[in-house]
């Protein structure tokens, strides 16, 4: 496990963070909106998360975490750090600890585990220090959007 420390005045919990956390940093950050079932279901179905908190302040200011099968598969979501907190190594510190406990908690042997995660622009350098690359053109990462009724 990495050993780096966090900024003064921040405190990392490994969990994922509440449910009005996880709404407002997703809505603060510009990630895609979600209603409160879905955030529910969401982080509760976690296979592994973690947020920080300001101290002075005990506000939630960033968060990651793992979706996947605990076996092979793992898919990073919801990377987010507040504006006001950004560029201080936040991002950095969540993806080294959401790895880590990949690293530390996945069976070992052949093929290895398979983690992936869908890049916006703006964290592209940060998930690029970590290793990720773009996979064409072996594959395509591909998606759909369904709408309920």
């Amino acid at each position: 496990m990495s050993t780096s420390r966090l900024p003064d005045g921040y405190s990392l919990h490994q969990s994922p963070p509440s449910v009005p956390d996880y709404l407002e940093l997703r809505q603060s950050t510009g990630l895609t909106p979600v209603n409160r079932a879905q955030a529910e279901v969401a982080l509760a179905n976690s296979w592994y998360g973690v947020y920080i908190t300001h101290v002075p302040s005990s506000t939630t200011v960033a968060m990651g975490r793992i979706i996947g099968d605990g076996g092979w598969y793992f898919c990073i979501a919801d990377m987010a750090v507040l504006p006001d907190h950004q560029r201080k190594g936040l991002g950095d510190h969540i993806l080294t600890r959401l790895m880590d406990r990949i690293r530390e908690k996945a069976p070992k042997g052949a093929p290895g585990a398979h983690v992936d995660l869908f890049a916006d622009v703006p964290g592209r350098r940060l998930y690029e220090r970590h290793g990720f690359r773009d996979t064409m053109p072996r594959s395509l990462g591909m998606g759909q959007w369904l709408e309920k009724s």
